[in-house]
């Protein structure tokens, strides 16, 4: 879930309109109530649309950030090189 997004106005008895950012122009903004999280304003755990990449389905995307580190692993006839990323991840940074 990404939000919290302000109610527009309630449709029937079991649908919301939401105000949702340009970055979700592509999601119709018309809601049943089993897709919606009752929002306790918590600022930690809201989650910030800057820097979260979708695809066509709406999945998030995860991307790296930066190379943390590296190595080369060297083995009889050959030779691997291993990197360390650091990722955008939507639990946080992570690190692989």
């Amino acid at each position: 879930y990404v939000g919290p997004f302000k109610v527009l106005e309630r449709i029937g008895d079991v649908a919301y309109k939401l105000d949702l950012p340009e970055e979700l122009s592509r999601v119709h903004n018309t809601f049943h109530v089993s897709n919606l999280k009752k929002c306790h304003v918590d600022e930690p755990l809201a989650v910030p649309l800057d820097g979260l990449h979708f695809d066509d389905k709406l999945h998030f995307v995860e991307e790296p950030v930066e190379i943390v580190d590296h190595e080369v692993k060297r083995l009889k006839q050959s030779r691997i090189l291993l990197v360390k990323l650091r990722w955008n991840s939507k639990r946080g940074l992570e690190f692989t």
